[in-house]
């Protein structure tokens, strides 16, 4: 090769030369510990940043103040030491979301964990996100049916919704949660189902049902294990509600399990005492209330204009000793649109839903319901509050007159019907037949006791043979003639 082309080379590879400058912000970390990370030197980091560690850990910048960030880590932090170099990432705390999600179980970060294919995001959604405004939001008037009697007759849940789900640990919380997520086969509602500092076995069972059932077809499952960092715990909450709201967007319902947020609760204190954060009421931050305030406002019906859509969101919440006016339970009452109360006592008498009429509440009502519930259910919620008053005066008096009686026995029968095995959801025409029979008074020849064989025989006659009206009820048509039907069914029925 001779001198000249060399030159010519080497002016071609110079002029073509791009000057591209590179600027990284680096930190050092100062302090690690318990999963939180003091760190200097990132003077421009924004809120809720994504910060890249060695090792390939990543933190979320929590605490800006003026000499150091404060960040908390997500993983795996005992590699980390004093000295290391932080970087950052530009990014603010997102997670994949997109259809590819759907059947599947992952962590907080959007990561698979259920040993299955990976599969690359096309999209991200940032975990934090401005609920959306009053104006683009409709009331709420389609029911969710959750296929169980109590709560679909009694507090009914529709599109749109917060419901909250409060009692002591083991009255059957996620039960009605899960039971509610089955019931959406067929419903084109796609459910999100986020576990907080759950067991990892029980999540597994819970797994195992949803596939059982088939209802891991429209469900993703996010999971922060008992054995995760608080951390996790923390924004596992956040990632659920914006893998939903990608399919909010585009036009669907959408429902949303929340098991349970007095662990996200307490993980949320635990990183803001680490922090140093000054502490409030039962040590709780100060922003305790907007931590779930501005996680369940996200939770809405959108109106036709911004593209309709919905998002329920069913939050449990865990007392202890059935204590409501606790701060964490008060808080998230005053959030959400009524709440479904299981009661200890109730639960342990066999009563399950172990459900609280009387403190059971939905905001919404008879709005989230079809017509023929409206029509049969209007008189179930007064006939059981009337039922449990007289049944605790009843203890005290032998001879009661024939009224009393009666009031009681069609309560003790109303009891025994809304009484419901796990995972067996009951379609909405069913529901409304048998509470009609019993409210009516067609089932008095039944003693208390055997209501549960008298239910299951009337439902598998009614599947069988009056398909066509059950079917009717289902669209939501009550009218004399309907009802007619239904009183010659159930006349039928009893002979």
């Amino acid at each position: 090769m001779s001198t000249n082309s060399i030159v010519e080379e080497l002016k071609k590879n110079i002029s073509a030369f791009e000057k591209t400058v590179e600027v990284e912000e680096v930190g050092l970390v100062m302090e690690v510990g318990d999963g939180i990370a003091r760190l200097s030197g990132l003077s421009k980091c924004q809120a809720n940043e994504m910060l890249e560690f060695p090792g390939g850990t990543f933190g979320v910048a929590l605490n800006l103040e003026e000499e150091s960030v404060g960040a908390v880590l997500l993983g795996e932090f005992k590699h980390i030491k004093e000295g290391d170099s932080v970087k950052r990432t530009g990014r603010i705390l997102s997670v994949p979301v997109g259809e590819q999600l759907i059947g599947r179980v992952v962590n907080p970060l959007g990561q698979f964990i259920d040993g299955g294919a990976e599969v690359k995001a096309k999209q991200f959604y940032p975990i934090e996100k401005i609920a959306p405004g009053v104006m683009s939001r409709q009331p709420v008037s389609q029911p969710l049916l959750t296929g169980i009697k109590a709560i679909d007759a009694m507090i009914p849940v529709g599109r749109g919704q917060r419901e909250l789900i409060i009692g002591d640990r083991q009255t059957g919380k996620t039960a009605i949660a899960i039971d509610a997520i089955i019931n959406q086969k067929g419903q084109d509602v796609i459910c999100v189902y986020v576990a907080i500092g759950q067991k990892e076995s029980k999540v597994a069972r819970i797994v195992a049902k949803l596939k059982e059932a088939g209802a891991m077809d429209y469900t993703i499952v996010v999971v922060a294990g008992a054995s995760a960092p608080a951390s996790l715990s923390y924004i596992a909450p956040y990632s659920g509600v914006s893998m939903a709201e990608y399919f909010m967007d585009q036009g669907k319902d959408v429902l949303v399990v929340y098991d349970d947020l007095s662990k996200q609760a307490w993980a949320y204190r635990e990183i803001s005492l680490l922090l140093r954060r000054p502490p409030g009421r039962e040590a709780y931050p100060g922003d305790v209330f907007y931590l779930h305030s501005r996680l369940l406002e996200r939770a809405c019906r959108r109106s036709k204009e911004a593209g309709g859509g919905s998002i329920t969101a069913l939050p449990i919440i865990e007392t202890q000793a059935s204590d409501v006016t606790a701060y964490i339970p008060t808080n998230v009452i005053s959030i959400t649109d009524g709440q479904i109360f299981l009661e200890t006592d109730l639960f342990f008498r066999g009563i399950r839903p172990a459900l609280n009429v009387g403190i059971s509440v939905s905001r919404v009502g008879g709005a989230a319901q079809t017509k023929p519930m409206k029509k049969v259910a209007g008189k179930l919620k007064l006939a059981m509050a009337q039922f449990r008053e007289m049944e605790a005066f009843a203890q005290f008096s032998s001879d009661l007159d024939p009224e009393t009686k009666k009031q009681i026995e069609l309560g003790q029968r109303l009891v025994e019907i809304l009484k419901q095995p796990q995972f067996k959801p009951l379609a909405v025409a069913n529901q409304v037949a048998i509470i009609y029979a019993v409210q009516n008074g067609f089932a008095n020849h039944i003693a208390p006791k055997e209501m549960v064989g008298y239910e299951a025989k009337f439902h598998e006659f009614m599947n069988k043979s009056k398909s066509a009206l059950l079917e009717k009820i289902t669209q939501g048509t009550w009218d004399e003639t309907v009802e007619k039907e239904l009183k010659e069914a159930i006349g039928e029925f009893n002979k």
